[in-house]
Protein backbone atom coordinates (compact mmCIF):
# COMPACT_ATOMS: atom_id res chain seq x y z
CA UNK A 1 0.00 0.00 0.00
CA UNK A 2 1.32 3.67 -0.77
CA UNK A 3 2.11 5.54 1.96
CA UNK A 4 1.86 8.91 1.73
CA UNK A 5 3.59 11.68 4.30
CA UNK A 6 4.23 15.43 4.78
CA UNK A 7 7.78 16.27 4.31
CA UNK A 8 9.76 16.97 7.74
CA UNK A 9 9.62 20.75 7.31
CA UNK A 10 6.15 21.04 6.27
CA UNK A 11 4.86 19.29 9.58
CA UNK A 12 2.74 21.23 11.63
CA UNK A 13 3.98 20.75 15.41
CA UNK A 14 2.49 22.82 18.75
CA UNK A 15 3.51 26.16 19.01
CA UNK A 16 3.39 28.43 21.84
CA UNK A 17 0.48 29.02 23.96
CA UNK A 18 -0.15 32.42 25.24
CA UNK A 19 -1.64 33.19 28.66
CA UNK A 20 -5.28 34.11 29.87
CA UNK A 21 -5.76 37.69 30.08
CA UNK A 22 -5.37 39.16 33.76
CA UNK A 23 -8.97 40.07 33.97
CA UNK A 24 -10.84 38.79 31.39
CA UNK A 25 -14.46 36.62 33.17
CA UNK A 26 -15.15 35.19 29.73
CA UNK A 27 -12.75 33.96 27.39
CA UNK A 28 -12.78 31.92 23.83
CA UNK A 29 -9.44 30.51 23.06
CA UNK A 30 -7.90 30.54 19.17
CA UNK A 31 -5.93 28.01 17.58
CA UNK A 32 -3.82 29.80 14.75
CA UNK A 33 -1.62 28.31 12.20
CA UNK A 34 1.35 30.57 12.30
CA UNK A 35 4.68 29.88 9.97
CA UNK A 36 7.18 32.33 9.09
CA UNK A 37 9.35 31.86 5.97
CA UNK A 38 12.02 33.67 7.30
CA UNK A 39 12.98 31.46 10.21
CA UNK A 40 13.03 28.14 8.33
CA UNK A 41 11.16 26.87 11.55
CA UNK A 42 8.02 24.15 10.39
CA UNK A 43 4.53 25.60 10.85
CA UNK A 44 3.10 25.49 14.15
CA UNK A 45 -0.22 26.04 16.13
CA UNK A 46 -0.06 29.14 18.61
CA UNK A 47 -3.14 29.44 21.35
CA UNK A 48 -4.45 32.70 22.48
CA UNK A 49 -7.12 33.49 24.97
CA UNK A 50 -9.37 36.57 23.59
CA UNK A 51 -11.09 38.57 26.34
CA UNK A 52 -15.32 38.80 25.13
CA UNK A 53 -16.06 41.82 27.19
CA UNK A 54 -12.69 43.36 25.53
CA UNK A 55 -13.08 42.61 22.15
CA UNK A 56 -16.14 42.93 19.32
CA UNK A 57 -18.46 39.96 17.87
CA UNK A 58 -16.57 38.84 14.74
CA UNK A 59 -13.39 36.61 13.98
CA UNK A 60 -12.08 39.38 12.58
CA UNK A 61 -12.41 41.49 15.90
CA UNK A 62 -10.74 38.55 17.44
CA UNK A 63 -7.87 38.63 15.06
CA UNK A 64 -7.12 42.29 15.68
CA UNK A 65 -7.27 42.13 19.12
CA UNK A 66 -4.99 39.56 19.34
CA UNK A 67 -2.36 41.43 17.07
CA UNK A 68 -3.12 44.40 19.12
CA UNK A 69 -3.25 43.30 23.18
CA UNK A 70 -0.63 39.96 22.84
CA UNK A 71 1.03 38.98 19.82
CA UNK A 72 1.82 41.79 16.96
CA UNK A 73 3.59 39.48 14.36
CA UNK A 74 0.32 37.85 13.89
CA UNK A 75 -0.10 38.19 9.63
CA UNK A 76 -3.31 37.91 8.21
CA UNK A 77 -5.47 40.04 5.54
CA UNK A 78 -8.02 42.68 5.89
CA UNK A 79 -9.75 45.65 4.83
CA UNK A 80 -13.71 46.64 4.66
CA UNK A 81 -14.40 44.82 7.72
CA UNK A 82 -17.72 44.55 5.56
CA UNK A 83 -18.14 41.54 3.60
CA UNK A 84 -17.47 43.34 0.23
CA UNK A 85 -13.52 42.59 -0.25
CA UNK A 86 -12.66 39.31 0.26
CA UNK A 87 -9.56 40.08 2.12
CA UNK A 88 -10.24 38.18 5.51
CA UNK A 89 -11.08 35.06 3.79
CA UNK A 90 -9.90 31.85 5.88
CA UNK A 91 -10.40 28.40 6.75
CA UNK A 92 -12.65 29.11 10.50
CA UNK A 93 -13.10 25.79 12.53
CA UNK A 94 -12.72 23.89 9.23
CA UNK A 95 -14.67 25.82 6.93
CA UNK A 96 -13.61 28.37 4.42
CA UNK A 97 -15.18 32.01 4.98
CA UNK A 98 -14.30 35.72 5.62
CA UNK A 99 -13.80 36.42 8.83
CA UNK A 100 -15.23 39.50 9.12
CA UNK A 101 -18.86 37.98 8.67
CA UNK A 102 -18.37 34.85 11.02
CA UNK A 103 -19.37 35.27 14.43
CA UNK A 104 -17.31 34.04 17.09
CA UNK A 105 -20.11 32.16 18.67
CA UNK A 106 -20.94 30.71 15.72
CA UNK A 107 -17.60 28.55 15.68
CA UNK A 108 -17.05 25.38 18.06
CA UNK A 109 -14.55 26.58 20.38
CA UNK A 110 -11.72 26.06 20.61
CA UNK A 111 -11.97 28.51 16.97
CA UNK A 112 -9.31 27.12 15.02
CA UNK A 113 -7.73 29.73 11.77
CA UNK A 114 -5.54 27.98 8.55
CA UNK A 115 -4.82 30.28 5.63
CA UNK A 116 -6.83 29.15 2.92
CA UNK A 117 -6.27 25.44 1.51
CA UNK A 118 -4.26 24.27 -1.55
CA UNK A 119 -2.52 27.18 -1.82
CA UNK A 120 1.09 28.61 -1.29
CA UNK A 121 1.41 30.43 2.08
CA UNK A 122 2.93 33.44 2.43
CA UNK A 123 3.02 33.66 6.28
CA UNK A 124 0.41 32.85 8.90
CA UNK A 125 -3.12 33.38 7.16
CA UNK A 126 -1.73 34.93 4.12
CA UNK A 127 -2.60 33.04 1.27
CA UNK A 128 -0.59 33.56 -2.64
CA UNK A 129 -3.36 33.98 -4.48
CA UNK A 130 -1.33 35.18 -7.66
CA UNK A 131 -2.88 31.94 -9.90
CA UNK A 132 -6.22 32.27 -8.87
CA UNK A 133 -6.05 36.60 -9.90
CA UNK A 134 -4.16 35.30 -12.86
CA UNK A 135 -6.94 33.09 -14.03
CA UNK A 136 -9.23 35.90 -13.32
CA UNK A 137 -7.47 37.84 -15.69
CA UNK A 138 -7.58 35.31 -18.45
CA UNK A 139 -11.02 35.60 -18.90
CA UNK A 140 -11.23 38.98 -19.55
CA UNK A 141 -13.79 40.14 -17.32
CA UNK A 142 -14.96 43.29 -18.99
CA UNK A 143 -17.57 44.28 -21.55
CA UNK A 144 -16.20 43.20 -24.85
CA UNK A 145 -17.96 44.77 -28.22
CA UNK A 146 -17.76 45.06 -31.51
CA UNK A 147 -20.55 47.82 -32.20
CA UNK A 148 -20.02 51.55 -31.89
CA UNK A 149 -20.35 53.15 -29.18
CA UNK A 150 -23.32 54.78 -27.60
CA UNK A 151 -23.30 58.85 -26.51
CA UNK A 152 -24.05 57.54 -23.00
CA UNK A 153 -24.40 54.32 -21.86
CA UNK A 154 -24.68 50.07 -23.02
CA UNK A 155 -28.59 50.07 -22.29
CA UNK A 156 -29.80 46.52 -20.70
CA UNK A 157 -33.51 45.46 -20.32
CA UNK A 158 -34.99 44.61 -16.90
CA UNK A 159 -34.93 41.61 -17.65
CA UNK A 160 -31.64 41.06 -19.10
CA UNK A 161 -30.47 42.77 -16.02
CA UNK A 162 -32.08 40.36 -13.60
CA UNK A 163 -30.16 37.49 -15.42
CA UNK A 164 -27.11 38.81 -13.75
CA UNK A 165 -28.25 38.41 -9.81
CA UNK A 166 -26.14 35.85 -8.21
CA UNK A 167 -22.98 36.08 -10.46
CA UNK A 168 -22.51 40.09 -9.93
CA UNK A 169 -22.13 39.59 -6.11
CA UNK A 170 -18.96 37.38 -6.45
CA UNK A 171 -16.84 39.54 -4.54
CA UNK A 172 -13.38 37.23 -5.61
CA UNK A 173 -12.75 36.09 -2.18
CA UNK A 174 -11.36 32.27 -3.32
CA UNK A 175 -13.34 30.61 -0.53
CA UNK A 176 -15.16 28.35 -3.09
CA UNK A 177 -11.98 27.83 -5.21
CA UNK A 178 -9.88 26.34 -2.63
CA UNK A 179 -12.66 24.37 -1.47
CA UNK A 180 -12.69 22.38 -4.54
CA UNK A 181 -11.03 19.10 -4.59
CA UNK A 182 -10.90 19.30 -8.52
CA UNK A 183 -9.23 22.95 -8.12
CA UNK A 184 -6.94 21.55 -5.23
CA UNK A 185 -5.70 18.41 -7.91
CA UNK A 186 -5.66 20.91 -11.33
CA UNK A 187 -5.19 24.03 -10.03
CA UNK A 188 -3.04 25.25 -12.52
CA UNK A 189 -4.94 24.00 -15.09
CA UNK A 190 -8.94 24.52 -14.51
CA UNK A 191 -10.02 27.76 -13.84
CA UNK A 192 -12.23 26.98 -10.52
CA UNK A 193 -15.36 27.69 -9.57
CA UNK A 194 -15.24 31.85 -8.76
CA UNK A 195 -13.53 32.20 -12.18
CA UNK A 196 -16.02 29.93 -14.19
CA UNK A 197 -18.92 31.92 -12.50
CA UNK A 198 -17.62 35.05 -13.22
CA UNK A 199 -17.17 33.93 -17.14
CA UNK A 200 -20.91 32.55 -17.06
CA UNK A 201 -21.39 36.50 -15.91
CA UNK A 202 -20.01 38.03 -18.72
CA UNK A 203 -21.58 35.26 -21.36
CA UNK A 204 -24.68 36.38 -20.41
CA UNK A 205 -24.19 39.55 -20.57
CA UNK A 206 -26.99 41.02 -23.15
CA UNK A 207 -24.68 44.28 -24.25
CA UNK A 208 -21.73 41.59 -24.32
CA UNK A 209 -20.99 40.95 -27.98
CA UNK A 210 -18.26 38.43 -27.57
CA UNK A 211 -20.08 35.49 -26.42
CA UNK A 212 -18.42 32.72 -28.92
CA UNK A 213 -15.34 33.84 -28.73
CA UNK A 214 -15.67 33.58 -24.78
CA UNK A 215 -16.78 30.37 -25.19
CA UNK A 216 -13.53 29.43 -27.93
CA UNK A 217 -11.61 30.31 -24.63
CA UNK A 218 -13.63 27.89 -22.07
CA UNK A 219 -13.40 24.99 -24.54
CA UNK A 220 -10.68 22.86 -23.04
CA UNK A 221 -10.96 19.49 -21.47
CA UNK A 222 -9.34 21.46 -18.09
CA UNK A 223 -10.19 25.27 -17.90
CA UNK A 224 -14.08 23.94 -17.53
CA UNK A 225 -14.72 20.12 -17.57
CA UNK A 226 -13.01 19.65 -14.06
CA UNK A 227 -16.06 20.33 -12.74
CA UNK A 228 -17.62 17.47 -10.69
CA UNK A 229 -20.56 18.93 -8.92
CA UNK A 230 -19.09 17.77 -5.57
CA UNK A 231 -20.91 21.05 -4.71
CA UNK A 232 -18.34 22.33 -1.71
CA UNK A 233 -17.91 25.76 -3.40
CA UNK A 234 -22.14 26.77 -3.09
CA UNK A 235 -21.81 25.24 0.42
CA UNK A 236 -18.70 27.72 1.48
CA UNK A 237 -19.65 30.46 -0.68
CA UNK A 238 -20.38 33.20 2.40
CA UNK A 239 -22.30 35.55 -0.39
CA UNK A 240 -24.55 32.63 -0.76
CA UNK A 241 -23.72 32.21 -4.60
CA UNK A 242 -24.12 28.81 -6.55
CA UNK A 243 -21.26 28.39 -8.51
CA UNK A 244 -21.37 25.11 -9.82
CA UNK A 245 -24.90 26.14 -11.32
CA UNK A 246 -23.23 28.59 -13.39
CA UNK A 247 -21.11 25.89 -14.79
CA UNK A 248 -23.77 24.19 -15.60
CA UNK A 249 -25.22 26.43 -17.54
CA UNK A 250 -21.73 26.92 -19.51
CA UNK A 251 -21.89 23.27 -20.57
CA UNK A 252 -25.25 23.73 -21.66
CA UNK A 253 -23.99 26.82 -23.36
CA UNK A 254 -21.32 24.52 -25.04
CA UNK A 255 -23.68 21.87 -26.07
CA UNK A 256 -26.35 24.41 -27.52
CA UNK A 257 -24.11 25.93 -29.46
CA UNK A 258 -23.22 22.54 -31.63
CA UNK A 259 -26.61 22.15 -33.20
Amino acid sequence: MVQLTLPENSRIKPGKTWPKPANGKETTEFRIYRWNPDDGANPRIDTYFVDRDDCGPMVLDALIWIKSKIDSTLTFRRSCREGVCGSCAMNIGGSNTLACTRGIDDVAAPVTLYPLPHQEVIKDLVPDLSVFFAQHASIEPWLKTVSPAPEKEWLQAPEDRSKLDGLYECILCACCSTSCPSYWWNGDRYLGPAVLLQAYRWLIDSRDEAQGERLDDLEDPFRLYRCHTIMNCAQTCPKGLNPAKAIVRIKEMMVERRQ
